[in-house]
């Protein structure tokens, strides 16, 4: 009887799912962004507010991000060399317009495990405007990253974009953007 009652109890328990929620640690968390340009490049980094992974069984199945917008910097130009114009100019109407969008938003939607880690579905808002997007991600024990690529115009980030407008010549700078992104948990 007690075999009996033991074996149920393994049984039952097996068909429990363990889900967890793993809160981002965003003092050591980190975003890269890379733009390019025809004559260049610039990058930064772009600050998390809150954010946290959905796990269920040790697999990823969820999560949500907030970005503050109005944390963006720029790291390749020094100050008083044109770091404070970049950066203004990246808050502007131009680009993010943190002033009535201070935080981007990225919800997963879903997930389906590849050689990669995960193959990421989500909802990435910027500037109000809601897009899918996707990404591959790695998650290991206390760590979880990706590399993002962005196309800025499907968010309404149309300065400077040969898609939208002729004659910029060397001026031109891409539609796409880079985020290098590192989640420590």
């Amino acid at each position: 009887m007690k075999l009996v009652a033991l074996v149920a109890i393994l049984v039952a328990a097996s068909a429990f799912t363990i889900s967890s929620t793993k809160q981002i640690d965003i003092k050591t968390s980190s975003i890269k962004w890379t733009g390019t340009k025809v004559l260049g490049s610039h990058n930064g980094t772009i600050n998390l507010s809150k954010g946290y992974l959905e796990m269920e069984d040790g697999e990823l199945t969820g999560g949500m991000f907030v970005v503050d917008m109005s944390s963006i910097t720029v790291t390749d130009l020094k100050a008083g060399e044109g770091k404070e114009k970049l950066e203004g100019h990246l808050k502007s109407d131009d680009f993010f317009g943190t002033a009535n969008h201070p935080t981007a938003t990225l919800v997963i939607t879903t997930t389906e495990a590849n050689d990669e880690g995960y193959l990421v579905t989500a909802d990435l808002t910027i500037k109000g405007i809601t897009k899918s997007i996707e990404f591959d991600m790695e998650v290991d024990e206390n760590i979880a990253t990706a590399n993002v690529t962005i196309d800025r115009t499907q968010f309404g980030v149309r300065y400077g974009s040969g898609s939208f407008f002729d004659n910029l010549g060397d001026k031109t700078i891409s539609d796409d953007f880079e985020l290098e992104v590192s989640l420590q948990f």
